[in-house]
């Protein structure tokens, strides 16, 4: 049988990509990732308001023609219009999926996953906890053995910290760095453990900074940007994991592995966020961050599985 084709529209934000890919993977497909990147006059306008939607894509971009794929998984406003009009343009063969709320479109797609708070609902609809993810134990499994050796050397237990970075409405100041740098020190400090840290991105230069002087003489690995990225690795390795709260995304893959989530707080007020946190402590998945250590025991959030099994059912029953 002829694999089916899929492909994955994105912004090109990272973490939405990472939950597209996520999807994909656990679909057992091999996607084609492709980035919108409109062009003048259409990158002026509300993506809801373009007219001839794949005419917006740029010189040079990734091209957006025929054969058009068997399932198509976008994510983030821009890629809406786009979506939909390959759809339109596959006459209604290509299976459209989209992650995050597509804002006034979702009847057009055949299936929209989005987290809880976003307080989406409808037939076509999957309500998720948070953020798909690409974390399976196969994968934490070849991480930890191409840096198991040298993560092995680090005391127990491991704190893995998550930083990630300003948004709309958090920032990760100096005074947020030298606060949690205290409070990992105190942690490792009371428990004889160990650090892996991870920047995001986002991370502000001056933060990671701080938070870098704060921790000297503490046991800790921080990577530094270069070589194989240990992301999955220090997940795997982690005894707990500390994130900071401006991510949904690393919220959830922290989530997805069962181990023990601690949130730090940065300043600012989001009540999205803050609902999705919400919900993590209200099932047993996440405490706040106090600098103390405790193990505890839920299930891991398996959203990604959950949504991969709808887009296996609906496709079948459309006959894809």
């Amino acid at each position: 049988m002829t694999e089916k084709s899929c492909w994955i529209l994105t912004e090109g934000m990272a973490g939405t990509e990472n939950q597209a890919l996520g999807l994909a993977e656990a679909l057992g497909m091999r996607p084609e990732v492709k980035r919108v990147r409109a062009r003048a006059p259409w990158r002026w306008l509300p993506a809801a308001l373009w007219p001839c939607p794949l005419a917006a894509q740029a010189s040079g971009a990734d091209p957006l023609r025929p054969p058009w794929p068997d399932l198509l998984i976008s994510g983030g406003r821009k890629s809406v219009a786009m979506a939909l009009a390959i759809k339109a343009k596959s006459r209604g063969r290509t299976f459209a999926v989209h992650l995050l709320n597509p804002y006034g479109c979702a009847k057009g797609f055949d299936l929209v996953t989005v987290p809880r708070h976003d307080h989406l609902e409808g037939n076509n609809v999957v309500v998720t906890e948070g953020a798909l993810t690409r974390i399976t134990p196969a994968r934490l499994a070849a991480a930890l053995g191409r840096h198991g050796e040298r993560l092995g050397r680090l005391a127990m237990p491991r704190f893995t910290v998550l930083l990630g970075g300003a948004n709309k409405h958090l920032r990760f100041t100096p005074r947020a760095a030298e606060e949690l740098a205290v409070l990992l020190k105190a942690a490792v400090g009371e428990t004889g453990g160990s650090l892996l840290i991870t920047p995001s991105r986002r991370t502000p230069a001056e933060a990671l900074a701080r938070l870098r002087a704060g921790l000297e003489g503490v046991a800790a690995e921080i990577w530094e940007g270069g070589g194989d990225n240990p992301y999955f690795a220090y997940l795997a390795a982690a005894d707990a994991i500390v994130v900071t709260n401006d991510s949904i995304s690393m919220a959830s893959e922290a989530a997805s592995t069962g181990k023990p989530v601690y949130v730090f707080d940065l300043e600012g007020e989001a009540r999205k966020f803050r609902t999705f946190h919400e919900n993590l402590r209200a099932k047993g998945i996440a405490r706040p961050f106090d600098g103390t250590f405790e193990r505890w025991v839920y299930a891991p959030l398996d959203d990604t599985a959950r949504v991969a099994e709808a887009v296996r059912t609906r496709m079948a029953s459309k006959g894809g």
